[in-house]
């Protein structure tokens, strides 16, 4: 399990993931799953994953491919992505689902005949000069879906525990600084209820039109703002919790009271 989030602002966009893989509880490990390809000037594209590693690893494999022979000025194949060159995110999206379909071509029916299925999930987002800033969420066979203002965030992975602070907080108008301390937030209450999302945590926030110079950081476990940030929104929420009205009938409620 993972959990991946992306958010579309009207200033600009945050993603961010953890990095916790774990095959059973003795078998966890750290693999990053956020991934960034960047020509400063003129394009920015970013890649989440969630679901089954190994698939998700041979989807980013070919997308790497492709871009090693698109700056070798080799022609790469069209199942393999071709992100440097694609007009827009539009096309990159395209690019991703035929990657997954072409993994799925390959691995899908061995997967079947071992009892798995074929489970993945991406966020694509990012801007090409000249075009706007687009995320999407990419299904496992190939097609997906766009974000807009009316739909600010996408979420893959174990999304059930982040999301009531996301749909409380953010909006197409969250400024950039604060919509990533809600994403912080929202890790800090998955991790504390999914011990299969973990840190270190992969941030990344990128301001419209500036085709570059993104803002990453990679928080770990003790990273003194995570902790900050985990122990203040803790002893908030308790306290806020306290300070809401009783029941109208909570006098019924205490020992002694009528039956």
């Amino acid at each position: 399990m993972t959990y991946c989030l992306g958010m579309l602002l009207n200033d600009g966009l945050v993603m961010a993931a953890d990095t916790r893989t774990n095959a059973g509880v003795d078998n966890v490990a750290t693999f990053r799953k956020l991934r960034v390809w960047e020509r400063p000037g003129e394009r920015v594209i970013v890649l989440l994953s969630a679901g089954n590693l190994a698939i998700t690893q041979s989807v980013v494999a070919l997308l790497e491919d492709s871009v090693r022979l698109e700056e070798g000025d080799e022609i790469a194949p069209a199942s393999h992505g071709r992100l440097m060159t694609v007009p827009g995110l539009t096309a990159a999206a395209r690019a991703v689902g035929e990657a997954v379909r072409a993994v799925h071509h390959r691995d899908a029916a061995a997967l079947r005949e071992q009892g798995n299925d074929f489970i993945c999930s991406f966020l694509l987002a990012g801007q090409v000069r000249g075009g706007p800033m687009r995320l999407f969420m990419i299904y496992a066979a190939g097609n997906y879906i766009e974000a807009g203002e009316d739909t600010p965030f996408f979420q893959i992975g174990e999304t059930k525990y982040g999301k009531p602070i996301l749909d409380r907080v953010i909006s197409h108008e969250t400024p950039l600084a604060e919509a990533a301390k809600c994403a912080l937030v929202s890790f800090d209450s998955t991790m504390r209820s999914n011990l299969s999302v973990g840190p270190p945590l992969d941030l990344l926030i990128y301001r419209r039109d500036s085709l570059g110079s993104a803002v990453r950081r990679r928080l770990r476990a003790d990273d003194p703002y995570l902790l900050t940030l985990r122990d203040q929104w803790g002893e908030g929420v308790r306290r806020l919790f306290h300070d809401l009205p009783d029941l109208p009938f909570a006098e019924d409620l205490l020992p002694g009271a009528p039956g």
